[in-house]
């Protein structure tokens, strides 16, 4: 079955793009055409910032996903507040919790030692938060499946180094600003297309006793990290 959030996908298509459109593959292609066409006012707009903050979070995703979807720049505390999402094994953070995990990602992601050592476990703190319905862009010169497995491993056990050690020999030089977005477009992965089983699921309100159980298991193996 289709993710389905909003509970209209027979009416709204998947996740209420613009064109109501019920095909994954179809969506994914016009999600694929809206991140690439969108990337240079990304960057533009990010280099601004001399700090960044939860507030480029969702600009940033409203300027890439606006041609796709009405809701783009809005985060799940806004739009399914009262929804927990996994994917596979990875139960993401509670929508109320989205934002300071993002936001403890971004602090320390801003220290340039840090992030420069500790690559893997800010991505990790990111892919927690995981503030938006639509899916995570996967994009770097790595094996997609082994990717996939450190971080998961990492989103399950923060700050143990499973996607640091993994990452750490694609550390690169910084490049400019301007190549950013080709940069980006070439990576590897970035075809718009959807494995089967990449979906997001809905796993049921998150004030229902099995769900909270079921987070709570979550974050006591996150070790109660956001």
């Amino acid at each position: 079955m289709s993710f389905d959030p909003f509970g209209d996908f027979a009416t709204e298509g998947y996740l209420r793009n613009v064109e109501k459109e019920k095909d994954l593959d179809i969506v994914k292609r016009l999600e694929h055409a809206s991140f690439t066409t969108g990337l240079d006012e990304a960057f533009t707009a990010l280099g601004r910032s001399r700090q960044f903050s939860y507030s480029d979070v969702l600009q940033t995703h409203g300027i890439l996903f606006n041609a796709v979807y009405p809701w783009a720049g809005q985060d799940r505390l806004s739009i399914a507040p009262t929804l927990s999402v996994r994917k596979g094994p990875v139960i993401f953070a509670n929508p109320s919790e989205i934002q300071p995990a993002v936001e403890f990602a971004l602090r320390k992601a801003q220290e340039k030692d840090y992030l420069r050592a500790h690559p893997g476990e800010i991505m990790g703190y990111l892919a927690f938060g995981h503030p938006f319905l639509d899916g995570n862009v996967d994009w770097s010169a790595t094996d997609k499946d082994a990717y996939l497995d450190a971080l998961t491993k990492e989103i399950e056990a923060p700050s143990r180094g499973h996607l640091d050690d993994y990452l750490g020999k694609f550390i690169r030089e910084p490049i400019a600003q301007e190549e950013l977005a080709a940069q980006v477009i070439n990576a590897p992965g970035l075809d718009g297309r959807t494995p089967a089983g990449d979906e997001n699921e809905v796993i049921g309100n998150v004030d229902a006793p099995e769900v909270k159980a079921q987070y709570e298991a979550m974050l006591l193996k996150r070790g109660k990290k956001h």
